[in-house]
């Protein structure tokens, strides 16, 4: 599975995100602070039967969460909200906010059909089954005698 499509837009968002947290505007202006893109970090393990992907999606709501599969392509598209509150003020604001989009390209050896979600304390797991005929099996010998 690759790492990903590149897209050259998204990363100067994202720096220049960087940027504005460390320069930018002061806590007064926290709307602008915590809006914008964020990128959601995953693994991607492979086993004999299947591809694994996690990703680290705190304090996202499952109903915030879309999958999609289309063209040989996985795409996990989201928002976390930030919910600011009256009754508190605001020192520091670090945690991510806003919305997310990773997108994947699956092996030919998975089953694009069998793709299976779990969502468990943050993290977001897809079970992604290889083909019956691109996993390994053993063929046993007949013995004659």
């Amino acid at each position: 599975m690759g790492a990903g499509r590149w897209n050259s837009t998204h990363e100067l968002l994202r720096l220049q995100d960087r940027l504005n947290r460390m320069f930018g505007p002061s806590l007064d202006d926290d709307d602008e602070m915590v809006s914008g893109q964020w990128t959601p970090p995953c693994d991607i393990i492979e086993t004999a039967d299947a591809v694994v992907l996690r990703a680290e999606l705190p304090g996202v709501r499952e109903e915030d969460i879309e999958i999609h599969v289309e063209g040989g392509l996985l795409t996990l598209r989201g928002e976390k909200e930030f919910e600011k509150r009256t009754d508190r003020s605001y020192h520091r604001i670090e945690r991510a906010y806003g919305s997310f989009m990773r997108t994947f390209t699956l092996p030919r050896t998975v089953d694009a059909e069998g793709i299976s979600a779990n969502y468990e304390r943050g993290v977001l797991e897809l079970t992604m089954p290889k083909r019956s005929e691109t996993r390994p099996r053993q063929i046993r010998i007949d013995v004659k005698d």
